[in-house]
């Protein structure tokens, strides 16, 4: 089936020929509707959008055209960033009926790439901490993470090959994990955020979600790079991460292990994943070596709570006033934590982030890449929550690129993943060395969900 294809895949059969953009989406929206019912990952979709895309872009492969390196490829976007003409409610009822008139920045480079949109895919309110009604197609009784719930959703069982997620706690990595895919987080200020709705200014991420390391370059190449909009987003140049993919690795890769905290605050599952895919990667000739944290790392995740709470509270403090009401419990209590912080609160923790962040590269210097696992526990059996984003906020915190990849199942069948973390700015390196462990951790396993659609609708 087409819509099993990844991204690469399926953009060269599009561009030699064999596979045409309107069979690839009839392929996505028919898996759509077998498993959504049960899976909730869409806030709501433009199936006629949609076609009308694909059928105007393989009739311009006809006439010769191809627009760029996603012509015809289905693309979700999470519900927190603006899409000219559709609703974009950030899983608020407060934003129930919003329609921005302009697309995100990086909705607009896919869409000159060729992407066809699909439609929005679910988040949690305001991208923050109450659970959304989006499910594990791993096991529909487990939370899929958050807050890009539906965008690791639906790549995961395979609704659309790839979507947009966002990050300011581990809201790419832990549903990248939790849902046994690909989840890139790219360095802070790499890809706009220009149109998409804040968090948190200084740590808010926009990043791939993906069933591949080459996937989740190919779309990063084309959503990053400098924005006049976003006076935060880095003019940095931006490579060409596929051609570099595509080359053999000249060199195995240098891996600094962090055991401290990670070994100590995951669960036995986890870890004994993690050293695993280190006993893999050594045994296929890469330097993994064990990578002490700082001292500061003592006080980092309540500085990066200061943070995102007065930043969040920011924000949102004029329309909290009046609509104080319309907030779910989750983010009214987090709204009124930040407004409750004082500057010196604030100053404090913006100084530490910056420490923090120094000693952490100053400590991996002599490695390519740092190595941890990607989450405290496989996705939770509770539906209250979310899971626990401790093991990705100190990378939002610090703005490095990360990179989550499957690694195996649990007994009972739910993903483990690890996550990798590069230097900043540094994502070939990272993506180069994320394909070598990619191609020697051997993932291919599939949501049963995904390979019986049929037997799995709602009664």
């Amino acid at each position: 089936m087409p819509n099993t294809l990844t991204v690469t895949q399926a953009a060269q059969q599009i561009q030699t020929g064999r596979l045409a953009p309107l069979d690839l989406l009839d392929a996505c929206l028919s898996h759509i509707n077998a498993l959504e019912g049960r899976v909730h990952a869409w806030a709501s979709l433009d199936v006629e959008g949609a076609e009308a895309q694909a059928r105007e872009q393989q009739e311009e492969l006809a006439r010769g055209r191809l627009r760029g390196a996603l012509h015809g490829i289905p693309i979700a976007i999470k519900d927190i960033v603006y899409t000219r003409g559709l609703r974009t409610t950030a899983g608020s009822k407060i934003l129930h009926d919003f329609i921005p008139e302009y697309d995100a920045t990086v909705v607009s480079k896919l869409r000159d790439a060729g992407a066809v949109i699909l439609g929005k895919t679910v988040t949690t309110e305001f991208a923050c901490f109450d659970p959304p009604k989006t499910r594990n197609p791993w096991n529909l009784a487990h939370t899929p993470g958050g807050s890009s719930s539906g965008s690791a959703a639906a790549v995961a069982c395979r609704m659309c090959p790839a979507a947009l997620g966002s990050q300011t706690g581990g809201s790419i990595s832990r549903p990248a994990a939790y849902c046994g895919i690909v989840g890139c987080k790219p360095t802070w200020g790499r890809v706009s955020v220009y149109g998409v709705h804040p968090v948190s200014f200084s740590l808010d991420h926009v990043g791939p979600l993906t069933r591949s390391v080459a996937d989740a370059a190919l779309l990063l190449r084309i959503i990053a790079g400098a924005d006049p909009h976003d006076p935060l987003c880095s003019d940095a140049p931006v490579p060409d991460y596929p051609s570099g993919l595509a080359k053999p690795a000249t060199r195995t890769p240098s891996i600094g292990l962090i055991r401290s905290y990670f070994q100590e605050t995951g669960d036995h599952a986890v870890w004994s994943a993690t050293e695993d895919a280190a006993d893999i990667f050594r045994s296929n000739g890469a330097d993994v070596t064990e990578i002490d944290l700082p001292r500061s790392f003592s006080d980092l995740h309540r500085m990066h709570r200061t943070i995102m709470f007065a930043e969040a509270a920011a924000c949102h403090a004029a329309r909290f006033k009046t609509r104080r009401s319309d907030y779910s419990p989750g983010i009214r209590s987090l709204l009124e934590e930040g407004l409750a912080l004082s500057a010196v609160d604030y100053a404090d923790a913006r100084r530490h982030q910056l420490t923090f962040r120094s000693e952490i590269q100053a400590a991996s210097t002599g490695v390519d890449l740092l190595l941890t696992p990607a989450t405290l526990t496989p996705a939770p059996g509770d539906l209250t929550t979310t899971g626990d984003p401790a093991f990705n906020s100190p990378w939002s915190y610090t703005g490095l690129p990360t990179i989550v990849l499957p690694v195996k199942c649990t007994p009972d069948g739910l993903p483990i993943g690890i996550q990798l973390i590069g230097r900043p700015f540094a994502e070939p390196d990272l993506l180069t060395a994320a394909a070598w462990c990619e191609s020697h951790l051997g993932w291919d396993k599939v949501p049963k969900l995904c390979t019986s659609p049929s037997h799995s609708r709602e009664p």
